[in-house]
């Protein structure tokens, strides 16, 4: 490739086809053709800085911050309406916040899915989590096997491996959706704002009627009662 070739590489797609169209008085079919295949690229370019920036959004960016994240069962299926399958959830929170350097400042399981804020002094937040994501997957998957009163197993499962199998990173079984979604809480308002957004889910969805009377939710600890997991407090809001 020419001096001349290796400079048009860092052309916007505009300046490349302003140019072609510029190189005779009249373009001619190979020019026009030009034309037609850069602007197929650079669709094609588009879109990939599309789906790239897409992807960079959610990603923990820096290790010192905190973020509000949430995960869901694939399918969004019910899988926690049983306290066996959140008390997993929660030995596996417990183990990461001792083994790992997981801080964890609020979260919530629903019935389908989980919302936290954390934050770390220890690996890497998106390394905890995907080792968090793949014990509870196999973890899980064995409580639903072996739970006696289990009487949507073999539907449970089937989703599961069907949603496993239509995806390439997994072997034949996907138990939560792939992404964590995690979002930077870069000030007060937004952390303030995401922390009562977690305790509302409950009471928004008809659980109960106070945050803190839900079990399975940071909740309760800020508000002065035993809860089931040791959080790291949000100091109260001064208005």
């Amino acid at each position: 490739m020419t001096d001349k070739g290796q400079k048009r590489k860092g052309y916007s797609c505009h300046a490349i086809q302003v140019e072609i169209m510029h190189n005779k008085p009249t373009a001619s079919l190979q020019n026009k053709r030009a034309v037609l295949f850069i602007k197929v690229v650079c669709r094609a370019n588009a879109k990939h800085v599309a789906l790239t920036l897409m992807s960079s959004k959610y990603k923990f960016h820096d290790q010192d911050k905190l973020y509000f994240i949430s995960f869901a069962v694939v399918n969004w299926i019910d899988l926690f309406i049983r306290n066996e399958y959140k008390d997993i959830m929660l030995d596996s929170f417990r183990h990461c916040q001792q083994h790992k350097g997981l801080d964890i400042y609020g979260w919530c399981i629903m019935s389908s899915h989980i919302h936290m804020i954390v934050g770390t002094h220890g690996d890497k937040l998106e390394n905890i989590m995907r080792d968090m994501k793949k014990h509870t997957s196999k973890t899980l998957r064995e409580a639903i096997k072996n739970h006696p009163q289990e009487s949507r197993r073999e539907w449970m499962l089937w989703m599961m491996e069907l949603a496993g199998k239509k995806n390439s990173q997994n072997t034949g079984f996907q138990l939560w959706q792939q992404d964590n979604h995690p979002i930077e809480l870069f000030d007060a308002k937004i952390l303030y704002q995401k922390l009562d957004y977690i305790h509302n889910n409950p009471v928004e969805a008809g659980i109960v009627e106070n945050p803190e009377y839900y079990l399975y939710s940071s909740a309760r600890n800020y508000y002065g009662l035993q809860g089931l997991l040791d959080v790291q407090l949000v100091e109260p809001q001064v208005m």
